[in-house]
Parts: C-alpha cells; structure tokens; sequence
C-alpha cells in the first residue's frame, strides 16, 4: 500500500493542472439545480476521453460511471469483493459573481459559490487515477456525478430513487465539500452525527386590512405574525435543559434551529395589508424531536393567530435528513487521510447545523462526509461560500482528486489499525 500511495499522489501532482483547467471551466460556465446539461455533457467528454464507461440521464443530468478493478484476488477472496461509491454534486448558485479572475462565470447572476465545481474537478482527477491505477485493485469504483444539491428534493434522493446504489450495491460512499476556513493541504473528519435535517417552513397569516389611521377597522396580521416570531424564537432559542412546551423533560433536546429570514407585508405607510408570509428554516437531529417540534411550530402559530382573531397557514416542506458518518468507515477514512497526507493535517470537525442531501446516502448505506480545507489567507482567498467572492486556492485540487482515489481503494484494501504502522508518515 505504500507504493501505491506514492503512485496516487504523484499522479495527482501530474495531473494538477488539467484537474484546475476542469475546476475554471465549470466555474466559468455554472449551471443552477437540475439544469446541469452543459455541465453533463462536459463531464461525459471527460469520461470518454479516459475511457471510463458511464451511464448519463440518471435524474437527467446525473451520471453513473464505473470503474473494475482488474487485479486478479486469490479465488477464496472472490466472495468478499467489494464496491465503494465516491460522490460530488455539480450545481451552482443564483449569486452574481463578484470575482475579479479569468475563470469568473459567464453566466449571468449563476455561480459556483458553494464549490461543486470543486468537488466534480476533484473527482474526474480521482476517476483519471484510479482507471490509471486499475491493474492495483480487485473490485468496483462507482463514480457519481450527482445534481441538484442545492435545491429539494434534493438531487441525492431522487437518484437513490432511480438506482444509483445498486447494480452494483457500493458497501460505502464517500462525498467530500469545500471548507473555506481550513487551510488548503487539510481535510477534515467528524464521525457519527455530523450535519442536521433541513426543513422549509412557508406561512401565511392572515388578518384584516384597512386604513392606518382607523384601528378599529382593520387586525393588522403584522402584530400577529410578529407576535408569532417572537412565541416562536422565546419557545425554540431558550436554553435546550429547560425546553419542554408545557411537559416536563429530564433530557437535553438535540441542537435546534429556528430562524425566520424573509416576511412580506404588502402594505404602505398608511395600508394595512390583509395578510403577512414568512419563510424560515427548521434544522435539528433527531428524527422524533423533528416530527414532534413541527406539531408544536404548527400549533403555536395557529393558536396565537386564533387569539388575536386571525388565521395562520403553517406549511412545513420536510428536506434532507440529518447527515450520520459511519464510526467503522469514518475511522477507516481518518486513517487513510492521516497516512496519505501526515497527521498533521487531518483535523477533527465540529458538528455543524447546515444542510447536504449526501445525508441521503449517509441514511441507506456506510458512509463519510469530510472537508477539503480551501484556504489561503496569504492570497485574501477567504471568503465563505454562498458569498460572491467566494474562491479557493486551487492547490487544495491536488489534496482534493488524490485522497479520493486513496480512499477508494484503502476501502478495497483497508490499511491497519492505527498504531500498527512500521513506516515513517511523511507531510
């Protein structure tokens, strides 16, 4: 496994610059969710320019590639041939770009601003590897090209739908994401609950209207609504210990999020609108606390609007799951980073309240999602992502297609426990 590291990194040193020449062109030409068909195409070019057979239109724009293993095992070992799938998302965002690069986006108001051009230039570096490397390795690679992260369903749910973890059935994934506060040449690993549910919340409340100046007339749903947020953000935001809704509990809940973003009141200076909506976001990890919170949101809201003599619509569209890392495949994975790249410059994560639709994955099969650290503040680049300015140094590309194919085939062929290595780990 040793020369086998070294044939992976030194490939991922010689392919550098093309894995950055794929990274500027799919920043330069981003595509929002679910609209990726130049972007499938590009990728598909890729593919076939490698070789690497592959099945397009999964979800429309989602590719499935596969790349077989031709090192013959000893025939008792036939039975436990395995199948690892690696993931990258490629959609972007409706951000105007504010960059000032030659690879800034083409496309007006889209940008790769969360770094799925990174993740799908890292794994096109890791399939040019591992089909390079393939005479090293006995079993399947599958490589996913997924869309429409970004948006819900979520590209990740409707193509488990579609059978993108079967035929073959990958005994692991593995998706990693852009981490703009973590120096570039570093990853990052958390094993077990890592990123919560994401849920839509859309209400409409409803009173009466009327001219400013004769409040008898009117029930403003402003003084509802704000009423609303306010119950809401005292019930939610208190202390987690003491957060009961009436029944008494003896254990902390999960980590909450609740946070309104956006309300409309359609009126003027001297209106009164007939009605307000908000929108929010519902984020937690725990599947019961996030069933039983929505019945007590819902309920709050319309009783409150009921007491002040409104209505309230509370309309909660449920999004991804929470995102788990497998212990076994996540202690694997730290191992492998820790050898490749020196321990050094594998960090441990802290659990996070944002939102992926890999948590799909991570709910049907073992699987590991981990952070390639993006920044250079030598270089001004550390903007976070959703931001305009968003950026990376793109050495981080090197870390990026590399650990992937290393941690593909360590799945095929696990390294030894830790503390069990004879050989100096060199950064």
């Amino acid at each position: 496994m040793q020369k086998l590291k070294q044939q992976i990194q030194s490939l991922a040193n010689k392919y550098l610059s093309e894995t950055i020449e794929i990274r500027r062109h799919l920043h330069a030409y981003p595509e929002l969710s679910f609209e990726e068909y130049n972007t499938s195409d590009y990728i598909v070019s890729k593919l076939k320019e490698y070789n690497i057979p592959y099945t397009q239109g999964i979800v429309k724009t989602g590719i499935v590639a596969l790349i077989e293993g031709t090192k013959s095992a000893p025939s008792s070992e036939k039975a436990g041939v395995r199948c690892v799938a690696l993931r990258a998302d490629m959609d972007a965002l409706p951000i105007m770009e504010a960059n000032d690069v030659e690879y800034k986006s083409k496309n007006n108001g889209v940008m790769h601003a969360c770094g799925h051009d990174v993740h799908t230039a890292s794994l096109l570096g890791a399939a040019k590897i591992l089909n390079e490397l393939k005479s090293e390795f006995e079993g399947t690679i599958k490589i996913i090209f997924q869309p429409g992260e970004e948006k819900l369903p979520g590209g990740a749910s409707l193509m488990i739908k579609e059978g993108v973890l079967e035929n073959p059935h990958p005994q692991s994934i593995f998706g990693q994401h852009v981490f703009p506060s973590m120096e570039a040449g570093k990853v990052g690993f958390r094993s077990g609950m890592y990123m919560a549910s994401t849920d839509e919340i859309y209400v409409t409340v409803k009173g009466k209207g009327g001219h400013a100046a004769m409040p008898k007339d009117y029930n403003s749903p402003l003084l509802i609504a704000s009423q609303i947020l306010l119950e809401l953000n005292k019930i939610f935001m208190q202390s987690q210990n003491s957060l009961s809704f009436g029944e008494k509990r003896d254990e902390a809940l999960p980590p909450t999020v609740l946070a309104f973003g956006k309300i409309i009141g359609n009126g003027a200076t001297n209106v009164i609108p007939d009605e307000v909506k908000l929108e929010g976001t519902f984020r937690t990890m725990n599947e019961t606390w996030r069933t039983e919170a929505h019945a007590k949101m819902k309920t709050i809201a319309e009783d409150i609007a009921k007491q002040m003599g409104g209505m309230c619509d509370f309309n909660i569209v449920s999004g991804y799951p929470f995102l788990v890392n497998d212990a076994t495949t996540t202690e694997r994975a730290i191992i492998a980073a820790e050898n490749y790249l020196g321990k050094a410059n594998v960090e441990k994560l802290e659990v996070r309240m944002t939102g992926e639709d890999f948590a799909f994955y991570s709910q049907k099969i073992p699987a590991c999602f981990y952070r390639l650290g993006t920044e250079n503040k030598s270089k001004n680049i550390i903007s976070g992502i959703h931001t305009a300015t968003f950026d990376i140094d793109e050495k981080s590309l090197e870390v990026g297609a590399g650990l992937m194919a290393w941690l593909a085939m360590n799945e095929l062929s696990p390294l030894p426990p830790k503390g069990s290595f004879n050989f100096q780990i060199h950064s």
